[in-house]
């Protein structure tokens, strides 16, 4: 049975899946009050689950007409996404920030889902037994390698 997280997730990606400029605006009292739960629970699986790591953009402003507007980020070519994914990489990257980056590879196609298990597996912390500072530099090194191998082997 999915949680009622996952359940908020999947409707806001079917609406923003659905819209035809690819932006959403939502209202967090209306969702909370559609799916009976407290808008803190809206809030976090938008913090978490519609990240720009994840390919989205969030903005929101409080008040009595507050909103909060999703936007899912198109990349428009091959060289504009593997540059994007390069600098978000950067020099040092945390565990989950690396995950939502593969999770975003797989949802838009860039990957397989082997190649995701494959990737998550080798950046993970079991994996990676370092110290904190070089562990994120050294799942850095091995993202951007497998992001310029995945890049370069695949066709447009």
């Amino acid at each position: 049975m999915s949680s009622i997280s996952d359940i908020i997730e999947h409707y806001l990606k079917k609406i923003l899946s659905e819209s035809k400029t690819g932006v959403i605006e939502i209202k967090r009292s209306e969702l909370a009050d559609a799916f009976q739960c407290v808008p803190s629970q809206i809030n976090y699986v938008i913090s978490t689950r519609f990240t720009i790591e994840k390919g989205y953009i969030v903005e929101s402003k409080r008040g009595g007409g507050g909103y909060i507007r999703i936007r899912k980020v198109r990349l428009k070519n091959r060289q504009e996404t593997f540059e994007d994914l390069l600098e978000q990489i950067g020099e040092s990257i945390p565990q989950i920030t690396a995950e939502h980056l593969i999770s975003r590879l797989l949802e838009e196609k860039w990957m397989t889902q082997r190649e995701a298990l494959l990737m998550r597996r080798l950046i993970s912390r079991d994996t990676l037994k370092l110290p904190i500072p070089l562990r994120d530099q050294m799942r850095a090194r091995m993202m951007r390698m497998l992001v310029t191998t995945l890049f370069s082997s695949k066709g447009e």
